[in-house]
């Protein structure tokens, strides 16, 4: 699949660079404001407890 997308992108090297790092960071964005925020609310992590363990006493000697 990256072959095809390099393949097709135009331009010399430093322009192809160039259009990947834009491409990954239309795709990170797509997922961090469409992608998460949508699919957060059917993951089972919404109701965390932690319990707090006492604290030890005895000193260490």
């Amino acid at each position: 699949m990256y072959v095809w997308i390099w393949r097709r992108l135009p331009g010399p090297m430093p322009a192809r660079v160039l259009q990947v790092l834009v491409l990954l960071g239309i795709a990170v964005a797509l997922l961090f404001f469409v992608v998460f925020p949508r699919v957060e609310p059917l993951l089972p992590y919404t109701e965390v407890t932690v319990n707090q363990a006492p604290a030890a006493t005895s000193s260490p000697g």
